[in-house]
């Protein structure tokens, strides 16, 4: 037993051999706090998930992590408290205190920013799922909070590393002109996204034209919106620059138009004209994929080569592919039709009139 005490009582680079294994204990109960604290996480999510409220869920989800950081560096923090720090010359163990103060800081703002991000993603959820306006402001309004949440955090770890919050911002006062002009374009834009969130002339999802840039809308963030293109490329434009752009959206479509001009050649009669018009004008009205409250097939045009024929309808589907099919199965329609009815389609021509002198001696071309 007394070698024990003398062994304990030893000294290693100034401190004891006690002093060292207490402080190795209060690491190593740090993370085994760490493990119980998250196996007991774990078992109350289990048991919250069969509630009803979604509250404690979030809660729980966002604790868990923050609170096996707290147990790891409140053990750190323990073992450092009982050695030796000296505090002459330099008052290291002040600023070792202010060290794991900020860290709780941190730790703190970790946990508001998970809980900000779980409840704002329910509630992003739901908005989608019964189709409100809301959905594309949820994003912008959690992003916000997480930027005011570590201005906030950071103003509070500046405080108590000694620095005094107060002169800070008196400084940013006097520089408030150059910081005011430095930010002009993130506010624009920030006020930008807002603006298309009460307009909302676009949603995620939509497939838009802006300028000569033609994509689906992948995401309306704080600064920017990024469109996906259709060669898979990614455009990022700045929210302010939207608000000041014409915009096509083309998802707001309630029906997709189709305009043909078909140009038959001009051997074809007049009554084989009226007779084709009718035909196509049948097709129209058999095709349950088109509207038929609005349609027109005429007669519009002697073009320099052909009888022109113009079809405009539209399609009762918007989207993409399926417009696609109903057009060619109508132009499939049509084909067939002035194959039956002996029209034919006209293509670019030409006829040359030769005129000869009697006196001209022609010379056929040589074999």
């Amino acid at each position: 037993m007394e070698q024990l005490l003398l062994m304990l009582k030893s000294t290693v680079l100034g401190l004891t051999v006690g002093q060292i294994l207490l402080a190795l204990l209060f690491v190593l109960s740090g993370f085994i706090a760490r493990a119980v604290i998250l196996a007991v996480f774990r078992w109350l999510l289990r048991r919250t998930t069969a509630t009803r409220t979604q509250i404690d869920d979030i809660l729980i989800e966002a604790l868990s992590a923050p609170a096996g950081a707290v147990c790891v560096v409140g053990g750190i923090w323990a073992a450092i408290a009982i050695l030796p720090v000296p505090r002459e010359p330099v008052d290291i163990a002040r600023f070792v205190d202010a060290f794991f103060r900020s860290i709780t800081i941190v730790i703190a703002t970790w946990f508001t920013i998970r809980l900000n991000d779980r409840v704002t993603r329910r509630a992003h959820e739901k908005a989608v799922a019964s189709d409100s306006p809301l959905a594309d402001f949820v994003p912008l309004l959690r992003k916000t909070i997480q930027v005011f949440l570590v201005i906030i955090g950071c103003l509070l770890i500046v405080q108590e590393l000694g620095y005094s919050v107060g002169s800070l911002i008196a400084g940013l006062g006097i520089g408030g002109l150059a910081v005011g002009l430095a930010a002009r374009d993130t506010l624009a834009n920030f006020f930008g996204s807002i603006v298309i969130f009460v307009d909302r002339p676009f949603t995620r999802g939509d497939w838009i034209v802006v300028g000569d840039q033609e994509g689906i809308v992948e995401d309306i963030g704080v600064r920017v919106t990024r469109i996906r293109t259709f060669a898979n490329s990614l455009i990022t434009i700045p929210n302010a620059q939207l608000t000041t752009t014409a915009i096509t959206n083309w998802s707001r479509m309630v029906k997709r138009r189709i305009n043909l001009t078909i140009g038959v050649t001009y051997s074809t009669s007049p009554e084989t004209i009226e007779a084709a018009i009718r035909r196509v004008e049948q097709i129209i009205l058999d095709d349950d994929r088109i509207h038929s409250d609005f349609f027109f097939v005429k007669f519009v045009d002697f073009a320099a080569y052909s009888l022109n024929i113009q079809v405009y309808c539209f399609t009762v589907t918007t989207a993409w592919i399926e417009h696609l099919t109903a057009r060619q199965e109508l132009l499939l329609k049509i084909m067939r039709a002035f194959r039956e009815m002996g029209i034919e389609f006209a293509f670019p021509t030409q006829t040359i009139h030769a005129f000869f002198d009697p006196g001209t001696r022609v010379i056929p071309p040589d074999d």
